[in-house]
């Protein structure tokens, strides 16, 4: 196998809960289809290799949009994070590392992604997890309260990711924040991906759940933390588009 690595990006959702009619990867932030600025980072950051785009929802609006900048995986019913990684693995049959990325997560910086792919192709462990350091929940960085803290020990080793909804007053306090942004060996993932389970609110396979199968395996798991908010910031709702404006607009 070839000591390559490839970004895949999870881009079958629709944008229901945004009012529009195309998939969300598409949906519009400050005039351009938000998945165009996280095309233009990976082609930017020196890899290689075109991204591998999974998608579903609307399909063929996001074939004729990408066109020739990437290639295609398929996830015809969308049954969660950790299926969609599965539903590309056969576009990675030499790959060594994969990133996996969103196409609603569309402001990671083609130096964060050319970093992050030099990091986990020297890394021991087979999960590899970028962290953000927003600083506070001020502003328009209060979008982060709700995602998953960085549960570190005294050694600084990650030892949990915990969810908003599970932490206590004090984790809350806690700035270092999980993205959803992983690198994995391609190999392990094969072995692996069929051991998620579904057995949450969602039905779905979650790839967060590829972090605590690493853990129960003895693993450890290695992180690369990113201090520009920006990079983290996701768009689900009119409210987080609004957002994530406000955010480039700082930034300009």
């Amino acid at each position: 196998m070839s000591k390559n690595t490839r970004v895949v990006i999870l881009a079958a959702g629709k944008g229901s809960r945004m009012g529009a009619d195309v998939p969300k990867a598409l949906v519009p932030v400050a005039g351009r289809p938000m998945i165009d600025y996280l095309i233009d980072s990976i082609k930017k950051s020196g890899l290689e290799e075109k991204p591998i785009v999974v998608i579903g929802h609307d399909m063929e609006k996001m074939r004729e949009y990408l066109s020739d900048r990437c290639e295609f995986a398929i996830q015809a019913d969308q049954l969660g994070t950790g299926h969609a990684l599965q539903c590309a693995l056969p576009n990675l049959e030499d790959t060594d590392r994969v990133i996996v990325l969103y196409g609603d997560h569309a402001f990671v910086s083609s130096e964060t992604i050319r970093q992050l792919a030099e990091k986990c192709q020297l890394c021991s462990s087979p999960v590899m997890l970028m962290t953000l350091d927003v600083g506070d929940f001020e502003d328009w960085r209060k979008t982060f309260y709700d995602f998953g803290r960085i549960g570190r020990n005294a050694a600084g080793e990650v030892e949990r990711i915990i969810e908003r909804k599970d932490a206590n007053d004090e984790e809350k306090l806690i700035v270092e924040v999980n993205p959803g942004y992983y690198c994995f060996s391609v190999e392990w993932v094969k072995q692996n991906i069929e051991k998620l389970g579904n057995k949450n609110a969602q039905g779905e396979f979650y790839l967060t759940d590829l972090i605590g199968l690493a853990m129960s395996q003895g693993y450890p798991i290695e992180t690369m933390t990113v201090n520009n908010p920006l990079e983290g910031i996701g768009v689900n709702s009119p409210e987080q588009l609004k957002l994530a404006e406000e955010a480039l607009a700082s930034v300009v």
